[in-house]
């Protein structure tokens, strides 16, 4: 203890301890006393010292399981060993670790061409893609609407229009469909409706209330993504590797016109199926009125607002007409990010814009297209659906309906064995197509 802290107490009749003396000694130890008897701070959980060799096991087995098995194949050529293996690697690694998915796309394509299963100009094509550009006008169009505050407060104004907690969750739900044709990021889209979030667990002022809603939320992004071509990343690379593939393509209408329906029907019956199991009907039937209210809600709309408006809704238009006009989806999105960056005129800046891109998932969808490129090229995604269907029996199935439960069966229990969306589309496009192709 310093002298500058001691107290007349401490020292008698006022007087300062110089340093050395007496008084100034037994002030040490008064406070030496202080800190043994203060209960001792527990020390942080310490990791085990090898348990980077532990958590390696699991997929180093798993590498070296995957080698073996691309090694055995008679009449698998080298080059779809390669690219086989390229993608077996990307798989465990993507199931079994934490480490970054992008990071590890784009080591396992370097892997795949250095091992010979794919060409360098086979990432760079992939990079270049429409699919890429398409993501990154989309990324500025979400970037601008949360930016202005335009997508909280169309968000608000419909949400503010429910009477009752019943009405807000059907509300919410309404809303976050369309929400997935504008922000194409689920993140992005969850950060959308946080203040949103917030503004009705206050007013609600009920843990459970607030629990369903938390559940709700993420539900219904996620669910709705099936209802626009740009909800996510693995719809542009299913998109793209159809084309490569079969020279087929879905546009933008098209998948709206199907994907809509569904995706409205399993968002409105999550709803439905979370306030059954979460609410009773008392607080399901309890008025609902919030405490705050945005301000921004009430005022006019701004001129960003207005302009961000202006530039979504014909971006929309022009994606709905793509078949009409001949401008592709990709080329309208980057002119739209381009007008809402243009200096004086939009509304953000250049390198605000840029922040608002997510690069981490461009360069993973890169990746991953590159990866799903030498599948197909290589001939690995046909040996695939030569071996893999014909033991699973469906090549003998001629029930359509049969063939779609069956197809549906493989795509939901990959969820388990492989989590990233982008993933699951390189890994069961290439053989469905092909499968397809061949059937008919």
């Amino acid at each position: 203890m310093t002298t500058s802290a001691r107290t007349k107490r401490d020292v008698p009749h006022g007087r300062k301890a110089r340093p050395g003396s007496l008084w100034s000694r037994v002030d040490e130890r008064r406070e030496t006393k202080r800190e043994t008897l203060r209960p001792a701070a527990e020390p942080p959980p310490r990791r085990p010292k090898f348990r980077w060799v532990v958590e390696a096991i699991l997929p180093l087995t798993l590498l070296a399981a995957a080698g073996v098995a691309v090694s055995l194949p008679e009449s698998l050529a080298f080059e779809a060993r390669m690219a086989l293996f390229g993608f077996a690697f990307a798989t465990v690694l993507w199931s079994t670790t934490k480490l970054n998915s992008a990071y590890v796309a784009l080591v396992a394509v370097m892997l795949t061409i250095f091992m010979g299963g794919a060409s360098q100009e086979e990432l760079f094509d992939s990079l270049a893609s429409d699919v890429v550009w398409l993501m990154i006008g989309a990324f500025v169009l979400g970037g601008a609407m949360r930016l202005t505050g335009l997508a909280g407060r169309l968000t608000g104004l419909v949400v503010k229009r429910a009477k009752t907690v019943r009405g807000v969750f059907w509300m919410i739900t309404t809303v976050l469909i369309p929400l997935s044709f504008f922000v194409p990021s689920t993140s992005g889209r969850a950060a959308v409706v946080m203040p949103v979030f917030n503004s009705i667990s206050e007013s609600a002022g009920d843990k459970k209330i607030t629990r369903a809603l938390a559940l709700l939320m993420p539900t219904v992004i996620l669910v709705a993504t099936i209802s626009t071509l740009i909800g996510a990343g693995s719809h542009l690379i299913a998109i793209d590797l159809l084309d490569e593939i079969s020279g087929e393509s879905i546009s933008f209408a098209q998948w709206a016109m199907w994907g809509v329906p569904f995706g409205a029907a399993a968002s409105y019956i999550s709803c439905g199926v979370i306030m059954k199991m979460f609410l009773d009907k008392g607080r399901l039937d309890r008025e609902f009125r919030q405490k705050r209210r945005d301000a921004g809600e009430a005022a006019p709309f701004s001129r960003n607002e207005e302009v961000t408006l202006f530039v979504l809704l014909a971006m929309v238009g022009l994606w709905l007409t793509e078949a009409l006009h001949g401008v592709e989806i990709a080329t309208v999105t980057v002119a739209g990010a381009l007008l809402l960056t243009l200096p004086a005129v939009g509304v953000m800046k250049w390198k605000d814009g840029l922040k608002a891109v997510s690069w981490n998932l461009i360069i993973f969808v890169g990746a991953a297209l590159a990866l799903g490129n030498a599948l197909i090229k290589s001939g690995a995604a046909q040996w695939i659906i030569d071996n893999l269907f014909a033991l699973s029996g469906i090549t003998g199935i001629e029930s359509t309906f049969l063939i779609l439960l069956v197809i549906g069966f493989i795509s939901l229990t990959s969820h388990i064995y492989m989590t990233s969306h982008a993933a699951r589309a390189v890994a069961l496009v290439p053989p469905f197509c092909i499968w397809r192709g061949a059937s008919t």
